[in-house]
């Protein structure tokens, strides 16, 4: 009897310890297999829609500045980043050369004049003459024959017809002097607006020909100091956006890599319809004109550009990060597993038509995002979103309010077990 009262002691010893550690183990397994949801608020605050580009910067307009007569660059005024304004003197060529020319039509008019002078007293004794012989063949026929009356006549209309002559050598000679005389004035160069010279072509000394074409000698940009040009090129899905944001003249924002922590501010000026195609990629030209003193922005730099196309202020908000998320199916409740097993399917090898592709477009924008529920299951919130960028998408209609946490992630407490690797946010930037 003892021996079984012992026995029994012994087993129930036993069988507690061993319930003890079922139960222990049983608790540590479930609690180290709970899921951890990674959860982001609901909050308020702004949000903006922006499409980023690149784009180069030039000057508003580039005026390359020519010689038009050839010669030696005797003094060349201006160098490089020198500012220039409308008028201003930037070269000389050599105007030996162009004033001899000149100098010979200035001769040339003033013989052509003297000739036509000649031509004229001329003129004057043969009319005199004809005159004298009419009166005496009116006196007497047999003091002047027919003939000699006719040669008089003749001698008259040829000095008549030498002093029309004289008189377009006269006119030629003008047209020639101020051809010379202009190409004359452009030995000096002038600069044709207001700006800074960005290249310097050719030095003193050296020789320009403009026989066939017009050498280059300076490159001016136009009031670089006022304003400038970005030219961006901007993805076909995209300029849509871009045509939006033009016509509610919203600002455009870029950075430049020499100043990488001052926004500079434009607006845009064009979108341009001469679209460029590289590896089967449409773009177009936008042209944005940044209005800023100084003289940070250089031709060529690299703009880092952020279209504005629409913003709202105060309005409720969720983290794009849940937009993002796709729960497992056994994380959620039995109600809302709808929302992972009903989707439409896809048959083989059929095309969407343009009106199905035009309705998931317009559906977009109609969401599931989930929320911690009871027994640790989720639980399925659709909502209506609006405006939607990087990190914040606007709540136009839904349950969610601010405050409520919706889920990003999940991870279990199993080192290395992951279930759903939760999105990198940090809730507090703004």
């Amino acid at each position: 009897m003892v021996r079984v009262i012992r026995w029994s002691v012994i087993l129930l010893v036993v069988g507690g310890l061993g319930y003890g550690a079922y139960r222990a183990g049983r608790d540590y397994l479930t609690q180290i297999t709970k899921p951890n949801y990674q959860t982001l608020a609901v909050s308020r605050g702004k949000i903006e829609t922006v499409v980023n580009s690149t784009g180069t910067i030039k000057p508003v307009r580039t005026v390359v500045v020519g010689a038009f007569v050839s010669g030696p660059i005797t003094k060349i005024y201006v160098d490089f980043n020198d500012k220039v304004s409308k008028g201003m003197k930037l070269a000389e060529i050599d105007p030996r050369l162009l004033k001899a020319a000149n100098d010979r039509d200035k001769a040339a008019v003033n013989s052509a004049k003297a000739e036509a002078n000649r031509v004229k007293a001329l003129l004057t004794q043969a009319i005199a003459n004809e005159k004298r012989g009419k009166d005496l063949l009116a006196i007497n026929r047999e003091y002047i024959s027919q003939n000699e009356l006719d040669a008089l006549v003749a001698s008259r209309e040829s000095l008549e017809a030498q002093l029309a002559l004289a008189e377009k050598s006269i006119e030629q000679a003008i047209a020639n002097m101020e051809n010379s005389t202009v190409n004359l004035g452009f030995a000096t160069i002038y600069s044709p607006c207001n700006g800074m010279v960005i290249e310097k072509k050719i030095d003193e000394g050296a020789t320009v020909a403009s026989a066939f074409q017009t050498p280059e000698i300076l490159v001016i940009g136009e009031d670089m100091d006022k304003r400038m040009h970005v030219y961006a090129s901007v993805d076909e899905a995209d300029v849509g956006q871009i045509t939006q944001a033009m016509k509610k003249q919203t600002p455009v924002r870029f950075t430049v890599d020499a100043y990488p922590q001052e926004v500079f501010q434009g607006k845009i000026l064009q979108i341009r319809n001469n679209s460029t195609t590289t590896q089967n990629v449409v773009t177009y030209p936008v042209v944005i004109e940044a209005s800023y003193p100084g003289t940070k922005l250089r031709p060529g730099m690299t703009a880092n550009i952020s279209f504005s196309i629409d913003s709202r202020e105060n309005v409720l908000r969720l983290p794009t990060a849940a937009l993002r998320f796709i729960p497992p199916l056994h994380r959620v409740r039995e109600s809302d597993k709808k929302y992972l097993l009903h989707t439409a399917p896809v048959a083989l090898g059929v095309k969407s038509s343009a009106e199905d592709k035009a309705k998931t477009a317009k559906n977009r924008n109609r969401r599931i995002v989930w929320v911690p529920g009871e027994d640790d299951l989720l639980r399925a919130v659709p909502v209506r979103l609006g405006l939607v960028d990087g990190r914040f998408a606007e709540i136009l209609e839904g349950e969610l309010k601010e405050g409520d946490r919706v889920v990003t992630g999940i991870a279990t407490s199993l080192p290395g077990t992951v279930e759903t690797t939760p999105y990198e946010f940090d809730e507090d930037k703004e």
